[in-house]
């Protein structure tokens, strides 16, 4: 699979990948607390491109980046973040395949729960 080069098949995309936003709600006392709030169910394709680990408090931390393609969507962007099932992803960077809006390439990074 490699969008870019023309050689990507829709039946690549097999993972139900879920778009969320984040949105701010009063709780009451002047402040706000932050909740997700589903934007739309996709499929996808999720691939793992590298991981780290590192000494973090005096326990072991680990980050895992992850290449997800997509069908393009207006709309997509940093502030938002995708989950597959239990597991959360950072967007870090998304961009329009070719030009063309037929696919998106996001950059992600899987979140420690």
């Amino acid at each position: 699979m490699n969008p870019s080069d023309g050689k990507f098949r829709i039946g690549d995309l097999r993972q139900r990948i879920a778009i969320e936003t984040p949105q701010r709600v009063s709780d009451g006392g002047g402040g706000a607390d932050e909740t997700w709030v589903l934007v739309a169910n996709v499929w996808a394709s999720l691939r793992p491109l590298s991981g780290n680990e590192r000494l973090e408090a005096d326990a072991v931390a680990g980050t895992v980046s992850h290449e997800v393609v997509m069908r393009y969507r207006d709309g997509l962007g940093g502030e938002q973040r995708l989950r597959l099932g239990d597991r959360l992803f950072d967007l870090r960077a998304v961009m329009d395949v070719d030009e063309r809006h037929r696919y998106l390439r996001c950059l992600v990074e899987e979140r420690d729960l």
